[in-house]
């Protein structure tokens, strides 16, 4: 399929779950239950409305078209046998439940029946699944071995597999929404403490202890997963023989299934395994713990979170009457309604007018509404120290104070024999930079037909050197360096030491 098709595809599917959005949620939520309760059973609406009771013929009518748009639910194709025209009119139309629909309500039910429970995990199922790899590894390479047997230990060790790493992502899931509390009292922190340091660490040191034993056997298995595989096909090719079909093959069959399990006991590909994140897990888990211990000290100052007192007082609103609603908000906040008339406010103040739903919202610091905690963390920033800061900037300077006292002694050496000694570079830059004052100074004028530059000179009394530029048609001075030769056409250069002047850095 293409781009298109495949976005098609994705928005039918998803399509499926539109049921659970709708107002009308749990009405739908019960008809998809009464043909979920069934297999390859059409039932038209009389036989829904004898399971559901107390429902309306024409709305139910219309609930069912509608589950037929959003692909829950397909139309039969079995004849109907009715004794009355009033009959057939009720039973013309029968429904049976798609495979799509069927999937998305098992989610729906398994969701509603567990999602906030704590689940147990299997902390055995490592050690049967290294046991199953093993005798796996003993007879794959037997040509005498039946491919049933082996077929039936792939599927016994990817039901483990599968159901152990199931059960370790709901428990991990759980304990991270718990931890996310900050309201926890005495008794539930020492019940999760208890949890932390004996369950989830005994499960993390199994998983640990068994990891690097199931990593071993299966790189010794790998080179003869393949053969395994199509061996496994030979003997039973179970639903890939339907022309067209999709099929979803069983876990194990697939060369993917056994990456996915050699993936969450190694690392496989430089992103760490299933078992890294674990022990991760564990430690971020009693940093939490660490921080709700943390949380209930402060507590004997009077620094807890009120989550629970407010959570008790919304639902004190939720439950009350309108009148009793306003008693409760003038015990709990004093806000009493307006007895009285006032100037107009200013422009930082909120009028009382002003609902709480559309006024400005209140910045709650990051410490209160993570942690619920209103000390103040940190402590006073010291004042900063420089002075190495400076001492470096000093001895800088005086690096390039020496550097440039040297690129002056340079030129007061080589005045005049330029065309015979290269300059080092900083020589070069220093004169350059005397040459372009000296040029800046100068006043071109004429002596009876010859040019004349009046004042063209320049000094650094710091560095004791001066330079003088005179003009002469026909002079060619040059300035040989490292960085290349400079050609200075019908000038003269002439350097000079002066008297030194010193400056104090």
């Amino acid at each position: 399929m293409d781009g298109s098709e495949d976005v098609e595809e994705t928005w039918r599917r998803l399509g499926a779950y539109a049921y659970l959005s709708v107002p009308e949620r749990l009405e739908y939520v019960a008809i998809m239950r009464v043909f979920c309760g069934t297999l390859l059973a059409d039932l038209a609406v009389p036989d829904v409305l004898a399971k559901l009771g107390g429902a309306d013929a024409d709305t139910l009518t219309g609930r069912l078209e509608q589950l037929v748009k959003w692909g829950n639910l397909l139309r039969s194709s079995h004849s109907v046998k009715a004794s009355s025209i009033t009959e057939y009119q009720r039973s013309r139309s029968r429904y049976q439940l798609s495979k799509l629909g069927e999937r998305v309500q098992r989610d729906v039910d398994e969701v509603l029946a567990g999602a906030d429970a704590a689940r147990e995990v299997s902390s055995e199922l490592p050690a049967l699944v290294e046991r199953g790899l093993r005798e796996l590894d003993e007879r794959v390479g037997r040509p005498d071995v039946d491919p049933q047997e082996l077929l039936e230990r792939v599927s016994t060790l990817f039901v483990q597999f599968t159901e152990f790493a199931d059960s370790v992502r709901d428990f991990y899931a759980y304990l991270g929404q718990v931890l996310a509390r900050y309201d926890l009292d005495g008794a539930e922190y020492q019940g999760f403490k208890d949890l932390l340091l004996d369950y989830v660490e005994a499960i993390t040191d199994e998983v640990t202890f068994r990891a690097p034993r199931i990593a071993a056997v299966l790189d010794r298995l790998w080179p003869r997963i393949p053969g395994m595989l199509e061996r496994l096909d030979a003997h039973a090719r179970g639903l890939s023989v339907l022309p067209e079909a999709r099929v979803q093959r069983s876990r194990g069959r697939e060369l993917a299934d056994w990456e996915g399990l050699r993936g969450w006991f190694a690392d496989v590909d430089g992103q760490g395994s299933q078992v890294d994140q674990l022990r991760d897990a564990a430690l971020r888990a009693m940093r939490s713990l660490l921080a709700n211990a943390k949380r209930m000290l402060r507590s004997a100052s009077g620094e807890m979170s009120r989550r629970k007192d407010l959570l008790r007082l919304a639902r004190w609103f939720d439950e009350a009457a309108p009148e009793d609603a306003h008693d409760i908000a003038v015990a709990a906040f004093g806000l009493y309604g307006a007895r009285h008339l006032g100037v107009a406010p200013g422009e930082d103040v909120v009028p009382a007018s002003t609902s709480w739903w559309t006024g400005p919202v209140v910045e709650v610091p990051v410490a209160l509404r993570e942690r619920g905690s209103r000390a103040q963390r940190g402590r006073a920033a010291a004042v900063e120290d420089h002075s190495a800061q400076k001492r470096r900037l000093r001895e800088a300077a005086r690096e390039r104070a020496a550097a440039r006292r040297a690129a002056a002694d340079e030129l007061r050496s080589v005045s005049g024999r330029f065309a015979e000694v290269p300059l080092t570079s900083a020589a070069l830059g220093l004169l350059l930079e005397l040459l372009a004052t000296a040029m800046g100074n100068a006043r071109p004028r004429r002596d009876g037909g010859a040019l004349d530059l009046e004042g063209a000179w320049s000094e650094d009394a710091e560095l004791g050197v001066r330079l003088a530029v005179r003009y002469r048609a026909g002079a060619r001075t040059t300035l040989r360096s490292a960085d290349g030769d400079l050609l200075l056409d019908d000038l003269e250069l002439d350097v000079a030491g002066v008297a030194a002047v010193e400056v104090g850095t």
